[in-house]
C-alpha cells in the first residue's frame, strides 16, 4: 500500500511538473513561429553559419567565368573589365590615390572597399576598379571627386541629404554666426535651443525632448527608457531592420557577442502580434519605417548580391495598417512603441513616419537631417517616459549624458533647419512628393524594359533599390558601370540609391539617360549572359558546393 501511495504521488508530481512546463514550451513555441523564416529572422543561426564559411577567391581566370560562360562570353568580359580598369585608373588617378593612402589608417575604407562586391571577386575588383571615396566639392544634385569628375549624386549622404547639400550649406553657414559670441560651450545651453525643443515637440507631438550626438545614441536612450519605465527586459525588432550599430540592436552578424535581451521577430506578422499579446517581459517594439520597402530583409548591399534574388516591395496601405495592429496590441499590453526615424525622418513627410502612416508612437527617434548638416540624434516621447528618475525612489535612475550633447554649433544648425522646414517654400516640397517619385520609378522601369535590359527598380518615395531579373552572377557589376557614367553610388552599390528632394525633372532624366547607358553598356559587353537552365536556386546551389568543397579542403 505504500508503494501505491509513492508511486501516486510520484504521478502526481510528474503530471504537476509537466502541466508547468506546458505552458513555457508553448511560449517557446510561440516565440519560434514568430521569427522570420530565414538567416535574418534567426540570429544565432547566422552568426553560426558565418563562422563556417570558408574564404576562397576567384583567380584572374575563374573570374570572368563562375558562370560557366563559353569562350566567347568570357572573352568579352575580359576585354571589357580591361577597358574599365583603363578607364577608372586615367579618370579617378588623384582620388583612388588618396583612398589608398588614407585607408592604410582608416579601417572604415579597408572594411567598405573589401565588402563591395561578393567576397570570391573581391581582390580582383580592389586591384583593377579603383573608384576612390574622397570628393572635394558639392553644388546642385552633384558631387566632384578629387580628379575634377561630376557625378549626380545617389548616395544622399545615408539619408541626411534631403534638401539638397546647397541647403545644408547654408544652414551651417547661418547659424555658425548666431553661435559665434558662444563658441564650444558645452554643459550651458544656449537660447536656440528652446526653439528646438518647440518646434520638435509640435512636429513629434510628444511632450519631451533629449539631445544626442547620432542616431544610434538616440536609439540606446529610447530603448533604456522603455526598459527603466516598464521595469522589463527585453526589446523587439523587426527582422531586417537597421538601428545602428550598438549590441542589443545587431543580435546576428556583425556583434561580436550575443544580444540576449533581443527577440527579433517577423515583420507584418499575425504571429508576432501574438507573441506581444501573451510575452509579459517586453519593454518596447522598434520600427524602422524604411523596412516597408522589404519587410524582413536586411538592407540590400551589393556584398551579398550573389544571384538576382534581391526583392523589395513597397504598399503603403499595407505598412500602414500593420503599423495600426501594432499600436494597439502595445497600447493593450504597455509596450513601448518606438519609431527609428533616424534615416526616413522629414524625408516622408514634413510630420515623419507618423504623419505619413497616420500612426502616433510612444517614442520617436530622429538624427541625420535635423542638425542642418552637422551630427545629431533627438529623441522625443511621452512625458512619463522621459524621465530619468523616480520620485519615490531617489536613488533609483536611468542615467544618460554626452559630452557633446545640445553642443551650440549642432543646435543653432537645428535651429536654421527647422526655421527653414516652417517655411512655405520646403512645406510645398511635400506636396505630391510620393506622384513625382513614383512616376520617375515607373518611367525609368520603361525604359529597362524597352530597351530588353534585366534591371527594374523599387522605391518608398525617394528611396530606391535596384533589382535584377536575371539569376547572374555577376549582377554587381552594374554599380561600376554607373559610376563609370557618372552616377555616384555609396558603398553598398545599387543596394541603395538615395535622391535628395530638390532633384529637378530635368535633373532626373540625366540621371535615367546615363543609368540606361551603363546597363546597355554591361549587357553588350557579356556580363549578363546567363545558362538557359539557370535560376536563383541554381546560382545559390552552385555556390554552397564551392563554400563546402573549399570547407573541406582546408582541413
Amino acid at each position: 500500500m505504500d508503494s501505491s501511495y509513492a508511486a501516486i504521488a510520484l504521478y502526481a508530481a510528474g503530471a504537476a511538473a509537466l502541466a508547468g512546463l506546458l505552458p513555457k514550451a508553448k511560449a517557446r513555441l510561440d516565440l519560434s513561429n514568430a521569427k522570420h523564416r530565414s538567416l535574418e529572422g534567426h540570429a544565432r543561426m547566422s552568426r553560426r553559419l558565418a563562422s563556417f564559411i570558408p574564404f576562397y577567391e576567384y583567380d584572374e581566370k575563374s573570374f570572368f567565368s563562375a558562370d560557366g560562360a563559353p569562350d566567347d562570353i568570357v572573352a568579352r568580359r575580359r576585354e571589357s573589365f580591361g577597358r574599365l580598369a583603363d578607364l577608372y585608373r586615367a579618370r579617378f588617378a588623384k582620388s583612388a590615390e588618396m583612398t589608398a593612402e588614407a585607408a592604410q589608417g582608416i579601417s572604415d575604407l579597408q572594411f567598405t572597399a573589401r565588402y563591395r562586391v561578393p567576397f570570391q571577386f573581391s581582390r580582383v575588383v580592389r586591384e583593377n576598379l579603383k573608384g576612390g571615396s574622397f570628393v572635394q566639392a558639392s553644388r546642385g544634385v552633384t558631387v566632384t571627386d578629387l580628379d575634377g569628375n561630376d557625378f549626380y549624386d545617389l548616395t544622399g549622404s545615408y539619408g541626411v541629404n534631403v534638401f539638397g547639400y546647397d541647403f545644408y550649406k547654408d544652414c551651417i553657414a547661418t547659424s555658425a554666426e548666431r553661435v559665434r559670441d558662444l563658441g564650444p560651450v558645452l554643459g550651458n545651453l544656449h537660447p536656440v535651443v528652446v526653439d528646438n525643443v518647440r518646434r520638435l515637440k509640435a512636429i513629434s507631438g510628444l511632450d519631451e525632448v533629449s539631445f544626442h550626438m547620432s542616431g544610434t545614441e538616440a536609439v540606446m536612450q529610447a530603448v533604456r527608457l522603455a526598459r527603466y519605465h516598464t521595469r522589463r527586459s527585453h526589446l523587439v525588432r523587426l527582422c531586417g531592420a537597421y538601428h545602428g550599430w550598438w549590441g542589443d540592436v545587431q543580435p546576428g552578424i556583425g556583434n561580436p557577442v550575443p544580444a540576449d535581451y533581443t527577440y527579433t521577430l517577423s515583420d507584418m506578422s499575425e504571429k508576432t502580434l501574438h507573441v506581444l499579446r501573451t510575452r509579459r517581459n517586453i519593454a518596447c517594439v522598434l520600427v524602422n519605417p524604411l523596412q516597408a520597402l522589404h519587410p524582413n530583409a536586411n538592407a540590400p548591399g551589393d556584398s551579398a548580391l550573389v544571384d538576382g534574388g534581391r526583392r523589395a516591395h513597397f504598399d503603403r496601405d499595407a505598412y500602414a495598417q500593420w503599423l495600426r495592429k501594432l499600436r494597439q496590441v502595445c497600447t493593450e499590453r504597455g509596450i513601448v512603441l518606438i519609431f527609428d526615424e533616424v534615416f526616413v525622418g522629414f524625408r516622408l513627410a514634413r510630420g515623419g513616419a507618423q504623419e505619413y502612416f497616420g500612426v502616433k508612437a510612444d517614442m520617436v527617434t530622429y538624427g541625420k537631417t535635423l542638425g542642418g548638416g552637422l551630427p545629431v540624434g533627438v529623441v522625443c516621447g511621452r512625458a512619463d517616459l522621459m524621465r530619468r528618475f523616480r520620485d519615490d525612489r531617489p536613488a533609483d535612475i536611468c542615467f544618460a549624458r554626452g559630452t557633446f550633447n545640445s553642443h551650440p554649433y549642432v543646435m543653432a544648425a537645428m535651429d536654421e533647419f527647422l526655421t527653414r522646414l516652417d517655411g512655405p517654400e520646403l512645406r510645398g516640397v511635400y506636396d505630391g512628393l510620393d506622384e513625382t517619385w513614383n512616376r520617375r520609378a515607373a518611367a525609368l522601369n520603361a525604359r529597362m524594359n524597352e530597351a530588353g535590359l534585366p534591371v527594374q527598380v523599387a522605391n518608398l518615395s525617394t528611396i530606391w533599390t535596384v533589382l535584377y531579373a536575371r539569376p547572374s552572377r555577376y549582377n554587381w557589376m552594374l554599380q561600376f558601370y554607373l559610376r563609370a557614367h557618372g552616377l555616384a553610388l555609396s558603398w553598398v552599390g545599387s543596394g541603395r540609391l538615395i535622391f535628395s528632394l530638390n532633384y529637378t525633372d530635368a535633373d532626373f532624366a540625366a540621371v535615367a539617360d546615363r543609368f540606361t547607358a551603363a546597363a546597355a553598356e554591361m549587357e553588350r559587353d557579356g556580363w549578363w549572359w546567363t545558362p538557359p537552365s539557370a535560376t536563383n536556386k541554381s546560382v545559390k546551389r552552385a555556390i554552397l558546393k564551392e563554400l563546402i568543397a573549399r570547407r573541406f579542403a582546408s582541413r
